[in-house]
């Protein structure tokens, strides 16, 4: 498809949605995780790309950021619109029309639309790990990191093997501690979690992770609103008996440093790691922003707060009880999930699907532009049960986001 189609491809599919673009689901692997398989996709299908590449364990939501995955095609990690018969992706239909899109604000800053979210579902723990900041990233010419987590309830019916995530090292932890955990890589377990402390994990609450704190997310399945990036450094030598090799500590490291220890704990956020207090300045619970039991509907807050003085994403839970209606008006564009229910958003049907065969449409996901979401989208409920959708939001782009505490 020639790069001049994609202009004419993106206003046919924002006029026939009248601001809304429906989004295919898209798939991404890890290799060094064992999926937790309430994704809902087909049984036969979380190894759909090869063992070779790993199991499904993620599913991506209007992204333009690709995956850094060994063996990965090009558009690994990439929403791709869907009008009609055509499929493009979400990246180059910003970049042909981006003000449309996003608007005007975030294309003359970025460029870009420079966040995405996910979900992620494991059958038990990731290795203790950390994400590079701006400075950091942009040594191996990336960007940096801080991410956020909301716990779906509609989602964790199960809590699969180990529901509890490591934040952070204990207050009184010094750098030589962690210094030997690396020392000791080759060994076996080096004991990295050791050194930190575990939080037991509640659906329906969430956590905001700046970049260059550790943490070992647990095995609840996990909706993360994020900056637009995929650098990591894993510190935590074996999980659950499986070997993490080396190379995923310094995946996102100059070549040159990748044995620099002293370097490398250098990247680390010591205060922030070793806060006293991290739970009260991290841990999120939902707040009402709109709505109530008399309106039939409750828009909520679930992630928010700030990093490094900036709002750089958010997120909302939308919930509409049956035949109930709502109008969600917002500053700035979002990419919304639903997870419960059936209903209809603008001129869209929305469905929240049983089970998805791999490479099968949904009716699930959209991207609510700028402009449309400043004039209001009506979402309605048509089905029997409550439907809840789940939106995000880029940077500065919710007034109103309150702070973590």
């Amino acid at each position: 498809m020639a790069d001049s189609n994609f202009e004419a491809l993106a206003v046919a599919a924002l006029e026939a949605g009248e601001g809304l673009l429906r989004l295919a689901p898209n798939w991404v692997p890890r290799s060094f995780l064992m999926p937790g398989r309430r994704l809902k996709l087909h049984p036969n299908d979380y190894y759909a790309l090869g063992t070779h590449r790993g199991g499904i364990d993620e599913r991506w939501f209007a992204s333009t950021t690709p995956a850094a995955n060994e063996g990965a095609p090009p558009d690994e990690g990439l929403s791709y619109v869907v009008h009609g018969a055509e499929r493009f992706p979400l990246r180059e239909a910003i970049q042909a029309v981006g003000e449309r899109i996003i608007g005007p604000e975030l294309m003359a800053k970025y460029g870009r639309w420079p966040v995405y979210s996910k979900f992620f579902d494991n059958m038990g723990p990731i290795p203790h790990h950390m994400h590079q900041n701006n400075a950091q990233a942009a040594l191996v010419g990336q960007q940096g990191k801080p991410e956020s987590y909301y716990f779906p309830p509609q989602l964790n019916n199960v809590g699969n093997n180990f529901p509890y995530t490591f934040f952070g090292l204990e207050p009184g932890t010094t750098k030589d501690d962690v210094r030997r955990c690396l020392e000791r890589w080759d060994e076996g377990d080096n004991g990295i979690l050791d050194l930190s402390k575990a939080y037991r994990l509640k659906p329906g609450t969430g956590w905001l992770v700046p970049p260059c704190v550790l943490h070992a997310p647990g095995s609840l399945l996990t909706y993360e609103p994020q900056w637009g990036s995929d650098v990591f450094g894993m510190w935590q030598s074996m999980v659950e008996g499986r070997r993490v090799p080396w190379d995923l500590l310094v995946k996102d490291v100059a070549a040159a440093r990748h044995r620099d220890l002293d370097f490398l704990i250098g990247q680390l956020d010591w205060d922030g790691n070793v806060d006293p207090s991290f739970k009260a300045n991290h841990y999120l619970e939902p707040i009402l922003a709109d709505g109530g039991p008399e309106a039939g509907f409750a828009d909520r807050w679930i992630v928010y707060g700030r990093i490094g003085g900036e709002s750089l994403f958010s997120a909302k839970e939308l919930t509409i009880q049956p035949g109930a209606r709502a109008t969600i008006r917002d500053q700035g564009a979002s990419g919304l999930i639903a997870v419960q229910g059936r209903g209809r958003i603008g001129s869209l049907p929305l469905e929240t699907p049983v089970m998805i065969r791999f490479g099968e449409m949904t009716s699930d996901e959209v991207f609510i532009t700028q402009a449309a979401a400043r004039a209001g989208v009506e979402v309605v409920n048509t089905g029997a049960e409550p439907l809840v959708t789940l939106r995000y939001f880029g940077p500065e782009q919710a007034p109103g986001v309150p702070d973590v505490r």
